[in-house]
């Protein structure tokens, strides 16, 4: 069988450079096209030696189309405006699109929604399969452990970061809230600042840390009177971020058009 052939979108930034290396690394897969923002100076250059990963023969361009138009299945690490854009290619094009993009709206999570209607999407606000494990423990044991138990999400990351929380953070407060039954909108507390009052019973909040070169590190901690339970997870690569998009990448390869999460890769029941 020949190799599943797989496109980088956002090839200059910190994971689009992981990614290159993971899927040069990585039987049954091959780096076919790769292309970043008009006038980043990458643009250009041989994708695997921008990355790490060695000469591929690869040139690092502008145009995402083209990238599309060469691929079995794209991996993109990107901002929601350009992956919106895209997806709705990939969707035309029938290319399974695995997007790693945090910071994504409500409505921009819908676009890509509909993109499932014609090709495959898989969104995770962290491919790490570990983390994954930690979405559904923290569902769990929110679902098991009453209000009385406030829930706070910690996170922290490197000083370039543009989001804050990080999308792992939101995806622990998403599972949190529906380990609850309630909507996160409705008891999420983003941040604090100033005279706030006292805790409201059932909120779920979020404390964000930026600084050196902190892959990610979250904590969900569930507090009561005399005791506090604690889940934590900490990355030291952003290698295993790309070791799962290339795993879903490859997963993708046969299957149906649909919107898929990270659970749906690795069989994790949510």
């Amino acid at each position: 069988m020949a190799d599943m052939k797989i496109g980088i979108i956002g090839a200059g930034g910190r994971m689009g450079q992981a990614n290159i290396r993971q899927v040069a690394e990585t039987d049954g897969c091959t780096v076919v096209a790769a292309s970043d923002v008009a006038g980043s100076p990458l643009i250009g250059q041989d994708a695997g030696a921008a990355s790490g990963a060695g000469t591929l023969g690869v040139t690092i361009g502008d145009d995402a189309a083209a990238v599309i138009s060469a691929s079995d299945a794209v991996i993109e690490f990107t901002l929601p405006e350009p992956t919106v854009d895209h997806v709705a290619m990939t969707a035309e094009a029938g290319v399974a699109h695995i997007i790693g993009t945090t910071g994504m709206t409500a409505d921009q999570e819908t676009a890509l929604k509909a993109a499932g209607e014609k090709t495959v999407v898989m969104h995770a606000p962290n491919m790490s399969l570990a983390v994954n494990l930690l979405f559904a423990l923290t569902k769990q044991v929110a679902a098991t452990l009453n209000d009385d138990f406030d829930i706070e999400i910690f996170e922290m990351h490197h000083k370039h970061k543009v989001d804050a929380p990080s999308g792992t953070a939101v995806g622990m407060g998403r599972a949190a809230a529906e380990g609850r039954g309630v909507n996160i909108d409705d008891v999420a507390r983003w941040a604090q600042h100033g005279i706030t009052g006292e805790r409201r019973r059932g909120d779920i909040g979020f404390a964000s840390l930026r600084g050196g070169n902190v892959v990610g590190d979250h904590t969900v901690t569930f507090a009561i009177e005399d005791e506090r339970l604690e889940i934590s997870h900490k990355a030291q690569s952003r290698q295993i971020f790309a070791r799962g998009a290339v795993h879903a990448a490859l997963w993708s390869a046969g299957k149906e058009p649909g919107f898929y999460t990270m659970f749906d890769v690795l069989g994790i029941e949510y």
